[in-house]
């Protein structure tokens, strides 16, 4: 979601970006649109991403867990 919100991509750019099997960034995809996170314009090939308008009513919400998650994979955090 954080390379979305950069730039709209379609799959293949997002592929390249996260270095990524194609496979998985599209399965990822339709996840994140079964569940409104995401929406796109054009179609095949073409068919660009961006964040939905629900994503961005909670992006707050996001930027929090988001938040918490990445200082865990930095190690920010004190193990209990």
């Amino acid at each position: 979601m954080e390379t979305l919100l950069e730039n709209p991509m379609n799959t293949n750019q997002l592929r390249k970006t996260l270095d990524l099997d194609f496979r998985t960034v599209k399965h990822h995809l339709e996840v994140l649109e079964n569940n409104d996170l995401v929406t796109f314009m054009g179609d095949h090939y073409g068919k660009m991403y961006f964040a939905s308008e629900r994503f961005m009513e909670n992006i707050e919400l996001f930027e929090e867990v988001w938040s918490g998650v990445s200082d865990k994979l930095k190690g920010g955090e004190d193990k209990k």
